[in-house]
């Protein structure tokens, strides 16, 4: 009776608790500031934080504008990651080789996630936007490290 008492009064706070720390942010897509993709994406890209600090231990949402032709070759990353799509067709595939014949197809409002460690890539045929939203940090681990741009860009130097 006392546990059935105690969980009903932890039950009956929540939502007390809840208000308590209202951390409710809007965002506008006007007030987004668009920028060119971090490096450990192939160039071409543009991002946008929404919330949070991706770098950071800490939730996240980003989004990233993918134009026609985009590919990210297969890779991990140290945690899980989710991904919308919110306009678009957005391709998407598991495993460590880059195979177009295999994979998903994502239009507007799909979604899919990658598990901590799992290989998989994507890539667009035309123009997609989508939505990215974990805990950080995020971080991109190529299977081949000569996919990794990072490694390209200090080749060229």
């Amino acid at each position: 009776m006392r546990k059935t008492l105690a969980c009903a009064v932890l039950l009956a706070a929540l939502p007390l608790a809840a208000l308590a720390a209202d951390d409710t942010m809007a965002v506008q897509p006007s007030a987004l500031k668009w920028g060119p993709a971090p490096p450990a994406l192939p160039p071409g890209a543009l991002a946008a934080v929404v919330s949070g600090d991706p770098s950071k231990a800490e939730p996240y949402v980003v989004r990233v504008k993918l134009p026609r032709g985009y590919k990210i070759m297969p890779h991990t990353h140290p945690s899980d990651e989710n991904v919308t799509v919110l306009s678009g067709v957005f391709h998407v595939a598991m495993g460590g080789t880059f195979d177009t014949k295999k994979g998903d197809t994502l239009r507007s409002g799909g979604f899919f996630r990658a598990a901590q460690g799992m290989q998989h890539y994507a890539w667009v045929s035309g123009p997609a936007m989508i939505q990215i939203h974990g805990v950080g940090p995020f971080e991109i681990k190529y299977v081949n490290p000569a996919d990794d741009p990072r490694n390209k860009s200090q080749a060229k130097k």
